[in-house]
């Protein structure tokens, strides 16, 4: 390629992308509060589950039909040595898929600033996946705090220093979360698993705006993969990833119908965009403006006609009367 042509490209890439922006920040300035709400809620769900973990005993692990099934799918698979689970050493093969799953996902849903094809704008996308994920993460805080499990995850069983945390110091140590590695290492919040919120909401979500279908196919059996992966790995007890399945799903199905609609782009249709305030008043004006003058010219439109057919009818009724005098 010609240093002529790739200069082309770039400025051409340069100024797709600036005005993908523009567009996408006059929708923000109208949008921004959803967004916003869905991001104080994210915290406020790691807030949720770090609290869980004050309150949690470790115990036995529970009697698990995934966890039964599993180690024969494991055995098979590896074909050589008896493996029961995935254990603490492949336990960041799960970790590693999901971070798969959502930097795909993120990057998927900013391709309409560099691609000419866009099906929707990046703004109102993610709306849409943070109501999604701020519905299922309420039922989930619910759900964990009425039942505390004992974690079946390595560190959360009997014997372990981080299973049980000690009572907080000041407010500070519990607002912080301690993150990243008071997420990692978080006991208690299992029923319903978390990842399995983010990765079914991503996929279903690419399923109704994606345009790949081989993907879409991929994408489901990423999902499933990822469900014996966390079970797998016992960060998960399998009923937290089946209420999961079935729970987020749901949670689409009936938020999606009272979301609006996201506005097709590959359509051709023209792009539904924010309307400021003052531009608001001036097309009102322009219409109310417009009214009048349509109104006024009606009326006097009809003031002549009115008058042309009383002479008409004058003249009609002085013809009969001579008519009848002959």
């Amino acid at each position: 390629m010609s240093p002529f042509y790739l200069a082309r490209s770039a400025s051409k890439l340069v100024r797709r992308i600036t005005s993908e922006v523009s567009v996408e920040l006059k929708i923000l300035s109208e949008k921004w509060r959803l967004l916003l709400a869905g991001l104080v809620f994210q915290y406020i769900h790691g807030l949720a589950a770090r609290g869980v973990h004050y309150l949690h005993q470790p115990g036995p692990t529970l009697q698990d039909l995934g966890f039964m099934i599993l180690p024969v799918c494991t055995t098979h698979a590896l074909a050589s040595n008896l493996v029961y689970e995935l254990g603490k050493e492949r336990g960041y093969i799960s970790e590693t898929l999901f971070t798969f799953i959502f930097l795909s996902f993120v990057l998927w849903t900013f391709h309409p600033f560099m691609l000419h094809t866009k099906r929707f704008y990046t703004v109102l996308i993610w709306r849409r996946v943070l109501a999604f994920l701020c519905a299922s993460q309420f039922l989930r805080i619910i759900t964990f705090y009425s039942t505390q499990l004992p974690g079946p995850n390595y560190h959360c069983r009997e014997g372990s220093p981080l299973a049980r945390l000690p009572p907080p110091q000041n407010a500070a140590e519990v607002l912080l979360i301690n993150f990243p590695r008071g997420v990692i290492y978080g006991c208690g919040d299992l029923i319903f698993s978390s990842h399995m919120i983010f990765t079914l909401v991503f996929v279903i979500t690419y399923q109704k705006y994606g345009s790949i279908r081989f993907v879409k196919m991929i994408a489901w059996c990423i999902a499933i993969a990822q469900s014996l992966l966390i079970i797998s790995s016992r960060k998960h007890y399998s009923v937290d990833v089946v209420v999961a399945w079935y729970t987020v799903n749901l949670v689409v199905f009936f938020v999606d119908k009272k979301l609006t609609e996201l506005p097709d782009r590959s359509a051709g249709s023209a792009p539904i965009l924010p309307v400021s305030t003052k531009d608001k008043d001036t097309k009102l004006k322009e219409e109310n403006t417009r009214s009048l003058n349509s109104n006024s010219g009606d009326s006097a439109d009809r003031r002549p006609r009115t008058q042309m057919n009383a002479k008409h009818v004058e003249n009609e009724s002085h013809v009969d009367n001579e008519s009848v005098k002959t």
